[in-house]
């Protein structure tokens, strides 16, 4: 992921940042692809020692992430600037973020 962001010294020093913007874009492309259901199932950083995972995963509530949850991140971002993402589809997933 940290590849896929825009270049940030921390990443350069965590070396996770991308080498280029060759890189970058490809690393983006593939992160579009990325399923929003995955980043339930598989965790970027272990549970037990971050504290936004743990409340990523405990709160996660299955039936208000439902109308998204098989969206690509790419899908996500699509949808979120269309038109189907009118008040109260975007009221519904607050919920779900709070």
């Amino acid at each position: 992921m940290a590849r896929a962001s825009p270049l940030r010294s921390g990443d350069q020093l965590a070396g996770v940042a991308a080498q280029d913007a060759q890189e970058r874009m490809a690393a983006q492309m593939c992160l579009a692809e990325w399923p929003l259901s995955q980043f339930l199932q598989e965790t970027v950083v272990p549970y037990e020692v971050d504290e936004v995972t743990r409340l990523i995963v405990d709160r996660h509530d299955a039936v208000v992430f439902a109308p998204v949850c098989h969206l690509t991140v790419g899908d996500f971002r699509n949808w979120l600037l269309g038109d189907s993402a009118d008040t109260a589809a975007l009221q519904a997933l607050v919920r779900y973020c709070g």
